[in-house]
């Protein structure tokens, strides 16, 4: 997209606009599944948790007027908390004001008018996309958030994915923000692991381990910007892909995000949800797209995999489909740590038991 259109999304909007907004959207398929009900939920709770608190000064203020004896009430024990309940009580006003007016439904509105404008179409949710990339295969609940996909032409979607693992109190909601760009030709399994975003201790943010001896090391200083991955005996092929002129257009372009080119597609992944209000994240996303996106497509046109026997044949080999899995260097650690704790005692009464 050589040009876009950015004045949805810094335009004034007025509650009007955003009510009737709301109020026709509902009629529309993509929003069929989504209501006020979730902000409903979430104002009550709010306000219900906002309450107690209050309850709780009141009935402290009570207690102390009635257990004070004349004269001996102190201003100054009422006011704060006086102040303090007022205080509280803007507070959940305002949220509970955001989550039922505002928040949701405006952005909505925003985001459906840039899609509109750019040629492109706006959904608040999918669930369940059917992507073959590695975050789209973990954990329930998986659910495109606020994303935008191409209305006509090659095939794009862009914007936040989350997926639920765990259960109860350990039950953890993933977020990440995604492009997926369809490609021509099938690709062997290829991971680029950004080093922008990685741990404390260089451990990849990537909620999927790969096996390290698929590590590929590329010329120049690419390495100090992204970890190859890719399947055994398709070093060759990655190097036909990854030439020096998309190398550095990774580097220039996506070395804050990792990417992944699986069968006929290409992902970008963000392990930060990504804020879609602003204007210079589409411009670095659909940046993506004409530089690292256009230079894939061409680089791949003519590529075929030489072990399926058959030239003309738009397929990988088995062995080239998928990335195989490692163990993580943190789990590895977890391991060590937690042996080591449960055999202290065992190795103390050794030496120095008597």
């Amino acid at each position: 997209m050589s040009t876009i259109d950015f004045s949805a999304l810094t335009a004034p909007v007025t509650k009007a606009e955003v009510t009737a907004f709301r109020q026709s959207a509902r009629t529309r398929p993509e929003y069929s599944t989504t209501s006020g009900a979730a902000a409903i939920i979430v104002a009550v709770a709010v306000l219900a948790i906002f309450g107690f608190v209050v309850l709780s000064f009141v009935g402290g203020i009570i207690t102390y007027l009635a257990s004070a004896t004349e004269g001996s009430v102190s201003p100054v024990g009422l006011v704060f908390p006086a102040v303090f309940i007022v205080i509280f009580v803007i507070v959940a006003i305002a949220i509970a004001r955001t989550l039922l007016r505002g928040g949701a439904w405006e952005r909505w509105l925003r985001l459906d008018r840039f899609a509109a404008a750019n040629g492109l179409v706006f959904s608040p949710t999918g669930v369940d996309p059917q992507y073959p990339g590695a975050i789209f295969q973990l954990g329930r609940n998986r659910t495109a958030v606020d994303h935008l996909r191409s209305a006509s032409g090659r095939f794009l979607d862009y914007g936040n994915y989350r997926y639920v693992t765990g259960s109860g109190k350990n039950q953890t909601t993933h977020n990440w923000g995604f492009l997926a760009l369809q490609l021509d030709r099938a690709l062997p399994n290829m991971v680029l692991d950004s080093k922008a975003n990685n741990g404390l201790f260089g451990g990849s943010n990537l909620p999927a381990t790969f096996s390290k001896d698929q590590i590929l090391h590329l010329e120049g200083d690419f390495d100090e910007y992204f970890t190859l991955y890719c399947p055994k005996e398709y070093e060759r092929d990655a190097l036909y892909v990854f030439t020096p002129d998309l190398m550095a257009l990774l580097i220039d372009n996506a070395s804050p995000f990792d990417v992944e080119i699986v069968d006929k597609w290409m992902f970008v992944y963000s392990s930060a949800a990504l804020d879609l209000r602003q204007p210079a994240v589409h411009q670095r996303l659909l940046g993506i797209v004409d530089t690292v996106g256009a230079k894939t497509l061409t680089q791949t046109d003519r590529y075929t995999d030489e072990r399926v026997g058959n030239p003309t044949a738009n397929v990988v080999a088995p062995q080239g489909q998928r990335l195989k899995r490692g163990v993580s260097v943190g789990a590895i650690i977890l391991v060590v740590v937690f042996a080591a704790f449960w055999a202290w005692p065992l190795v103390a009464d050794l030496i120095f038991g008597n």
